[in-house]
């Protein structure tokens, strides 16, 4: 299982390098990093322009 920590951690890098992706190869990449961390339900939502602090927040209320 994954901290909180570590999730907010992924979520911010993952979310900084598909920003910075140039090709499909990139996404696959960047995706195949965080996925088990994130989830791929999570990992959906960045690229569709949901912010990490979103899903974060969603996260922690998730767990209390």
């Amino acid at each position: 299982m994954t901290t909180n920590t570590e999730y907010e951690e992924a979520a911010r890098s993952a979310a900084k390098e598909l920003e910075q992706a140039q090709s499909a190869a990139d996404v696959r990449k960047i995706w195949k990093t965080y996925y088990l961390t994130l989830g791929h339900r999570a990992m959906g939502r960045l690229p569709l322009g949901r912010p990490a602090a979103d899903l974060i927040a969603r996260r922690e209320a998730r767990s209390e």
